[in-house]
């Protein structure tokens, strides 16, 4: 599915990302774990074709994405849930889901893909017709993952998307994380609850000050000395 290899990226001459190798295959959810700082939202925007890399490949089904737009890397069937939403707060719920819906395809199934996002979100149905910045927190960041799953994405980028939310709000992402794994896209997770994101992961990275310095099994991550006390506190 993804194939990242050596992967160099600056913000200007300031080198933010060194060598970084990472995969996911199909299907599969993959954490990338690691303090602020780190470089993982970096590593995230240059997948996405939001920052330019200096040096790597990024392959996607076989073909090198390394020097493509954003716009194109999203008909290739990549889509993100950003950071902090970054939803359009003057629009309606509705409105900022058909955004979703990019690339030809998925315009062309654009009102199955809005049933889908309702069954796994029934407040965004709830809510369809009011102004995306009047709601709380929660169904902002359901919105930000509902209008990435209407570009009807195989390899879903998501950027902390359990950062601010209550508890019981982070259930349910988390648990729309796993069906939507199920539903057969690949998921790559940057993520600071690192104990929900190495639970619901086969495999993960942990990232530190640019370079990726442990990886493995997910759960052999979450009982190893390092990463407890690198991340856990413990």
């Amino acid at each position: 599915m993804l194939e990242v290899t050596d992967l160099d990226v600056f913000y200007g001459d300031a080198q933010a990302l060194w060598g970084v190798s990472v995969s996911v295959g199909e299907a599969e959810v993959v954490s990338i774990v690691g303090s602020n700082g780190a470089g993982k939202s970096t590593l995230i925007n240059a997948l996405m074709g939001i920052l330019p890399a200096r040096r790597g490949r990024i392959m996607l089904h076989n073909t090198d994405i390394i020097d493509l737009p954003g716009h194109r890397v999203c008909r290739l069937g990549v889509a993100i849930v950003p950071e902090g939403r970054r939803l359009f707060p003057a629009l309606t719920v509705a409105d900022n889901l058909d955004v979703g819906a990019f690339n030809a395809e998925a315009r062309s199934r654009r009102g199955e893909s809005r049933e889908r996002v309702h069954a796994l979100f029934p407040r965004l149905s709830e809510r369809r017709g009011q102004l995306a910045g009047s709601l709380s927190g929660g169904e902002q960041q359901m919105l930000a993952i509902g209008r990435a799953l209407m570009a009807r994405p195989r390899l879903l980028l998501m950027d902390e998307p359990s950062l601010g939310l209550a508890p019981v709000v982070v259930d349910e992402v988390f648990d729309v994380i796993e069906t939507v794994r199920e539903g057969g896209v690949s998921v790559l997770l940057v993520e600071q609850n690192v104990t929900r994101a190495l639970e619901i992961s086969s495999r993960a990275y942990l990232l530190a000050e640019g370079r990726i310095v442990m990886e493995g099994d997910a759960a052999a991550l979450a009982e190893s000395p390092e990463i407890r006390r690198a991340l856990l506190g413990v």
